[in-house]
């Protein structure tokens, strides 16, 4: 479950408590919770950011020009939209502090993927780019050491 639907799930199993017992306690722990819980995801949300910044970086240090960055459409987001010469790259930028959870690259599931293409879909019809050719790559980004070491997977899928 992603950590929106833990917090959905919790603050109502939470909030029904608070209505059938609103006591003084409760509350305090339900705040207390809801403080952890968001310091925690601001510090993943940082992390993503920089895995981002850094990507554009090496991107561009390598030649490729950036399009758009956090297209939304589709359900989807597309992290990164650049173009490698005349090839036009939808790019997922995918940052961890530790390879305990798998690889980042291993993260871009078959589903992640399809919202992917129906965004690119979009993306293309929306700024008519339907001729050019595309490619999905995956920057994977392992936050682990001092500095950021950085992997791009071109033609990903």
């Amino acid at each position: 479950m992603s950590p929106v639907g833990q917090r959905r799930q919790f603050s109502r199993r939470v909030l029904t408590r608070l209505k059938s017992k609103p006591t003084i306690d409760a509350i305090f722990q339900y705040h207390a919770r809801t403080v952890a819980w968001l310091a925690a995801l601001g510090g993943r949300i940082a992390l993503g950011r920089r895995g981002e910044r850094a990507a554009e970086r090496h991107l561009r240090r390598i030649g490729y020009r950036i399009v758009a960055r956090n297209f939304r459409a589709a359900g989807a987001e597309i992290d990164l939209v650049a173009m490698d010469g005349e090839i036009l790259v939808f790019v997922e930028v995918r940052t961890r502090r530790s390879r305990a959870a798998g690889a980042p690259e291993e993260a871009v599931d078959e589903r992640k993927q399809t919202r992917m293409r129906r965004a690119a879909e979009v993306f293309a019809r929306r700024y008519r780019a339907d001729e050019i050719e595309m490619r999905f790559d995956i920057i994977a980004v392992d936050a682990s050491g001092k500095r950021l070491e950085i992997e791009l997977l071109r033609n990903a899928f």
